[in-house]
């Protein structure tokens, strides 16, 4: 189990950053070989599912999701969205939450939280998965924020 928090500053408001973080097939623009389905009907809200299928042929896993809290923002204030993983091989949580940027400047400030497990991996691989998430998740943060 790997537990890991990136937080990124964006030039984004707050609305706009949750904008881009929830647009859920687009995660599929930043996370290689990576697809994403949304299987529940819009809007998004809690019981939403989406599927990100990552991988090449036979070596491609479903990674399955479901919306289990979404406090959108109102007004220019706070929003969060908490996923569970609810599939087979990766399993665990992610949530992020939008705030406006410390002193009431332009902008937003975005964490991501993530408690991330692969079934079937040993534990001394935990330390490289984080690197690895945490790397990767970072680099889709910077992609969807348009920060990279």
């Amino acid at each position: 189990m790997v537990l890991f928090v990136l937080e990124r500053v964006s030039r984004h408001s707050v609305a706009e950053s949750w904008r881009r973080l929830t647009d859920w097939p687009r995660h599929a623009d930043v996370v290689p070989l990576t697809r994403v389905t949304v299987r529940t009907p819009p809007p998004t809200r809690e019981g939403t599912v989406f599927v990100a299928r990552s991988g090449l042929g036979p070596l491609a896993f479903d990674d399955p999701m479901e919306v289990v809290a979404w406090r959108p923002p109102v007004d220019g204030g706070p929003g969060t969205c908490r996923l569970v993983k609810r599939g087979t091989f990766v399993t665990g949580w992610a949530e992020f939450e939008v705030r406006p940027t410390d002193g009431g400047g332009c902008g937003s400030r975005v964490v991501w939280r993530e408690d991330l497990s692969v079934r079937g991996l040993p534990g001394f691989t935990d330390r490289p998965l984080g690197w690895s998430a945490r790397w990767m998740f970072g680099r889709a943060m910077d992609g969807l924020l348009g920060l990279g």
